[in-house]
């Protein structure tokens, strides 16, 4: 039942996205405002076939600690299910991400136009130095800004260093960072056909305010996202053993 539900879940996501690429083409000269609309009725649809086909749903704690106005969203990344959800949890986010998916057809010129902050990896500190005028612009226009710390999906269980990148975000834009720890890896595992029944956990936990060394917020940031993380993580398979890797 697992294997015909994620089948027809991965058919009914596919064609939608491939529609929807193609109906959007229209919004791509129009203002931002518009394209960010169009966006979220799509992410809405995905949503409804997740939910209804795929069988699983989402909820979200602590939602009352993201404060009003600009601040970083430092968020766990195990799946792309949560890129899939940026745009309903906040209204008009600016993602930081990887330059090669702007490359995309058709994709990249949507998030393009998303106003998103894209990075060039291998352009080390250079990528640092774009990222932070992108970021301050962003601040100025009170967005919240989302950034993966650790740079990568992270799969529950396995580890990766936190990079620098969120720790210069902090000391230079002098806001708060929210950490989003979640689950969404073992209901939508990473590079998985299988897509697993159940509710994703998305929890905010406490804003870390400015003011600490880059040392002493990285090693909170990391403790409190991934404690967060496991906890909820074992929740979830100890309520439900089939979701166990």
């Amino acid at each position: 039942m697992i294997w015909l539900r994620s089948l027809c879940f991965n058919v009914a996501f596919f064609c939608l996205t491939t529609v929807m690429c193609f109906l959007m083409l229209w919004v791509l000269p129009l203002p931002t405002p518009y394209i960010l609309a169009v966006a979220r009725f799509w992410l809405r649809q995905v949503a409804w076939i997740e939910k209804y086909i795929g069988g699983f749903d989402y909820r979200v704690i602590g939602a009352e600690y993201i404060p009003q106005g600009s601040c970083i969203i430092a968020a766990k990344h195990q799946s792309a299910w949560e890129t899939l959800k940026l745009h309903l949890l906040f209204r008009d986010p600016a993602i930081v991400l990887k330059k090669e998916l702007l490359s995309i057809p058709l994709w990249g010129s949507y998030l393009r136009r998303g106003g998103v902050i894209p990075i060039d990896r291998k352009a080390g500190t250079a990528a640092l130095a774009v990222m932070l005028k992108a970021a301050h612009h962003a601040v100025a226009q009170k967005r919240k800004i989302i950034i993966f710390p650790q740079g990568t999906r992270v799969a529950p269980g396995e580890t990766r260093p936190y990079k620098n990148g969120v720790a210069t975000l902090y000391q230079e834009l002098a806001v708060p960072v929210v950490p989003m720890a979640l689950n969404s890896g073992v209901y939508w595992p990473k590079n998985s056909f299988i897509k697993k029944p159940g509710t994703i956990t998305i929890e905010f936990l406490p804003p870390i305010l400015p003011g600490l060394s880059r040392e002493e917020f990285m090693a909170r940031l990391k403790n409190e996202l991934e404690t967060a993380t496991g906890r909820i993580v074992a929740k979830a398979i100890a309520e439900n053993p089939r979701l166990s890797p």
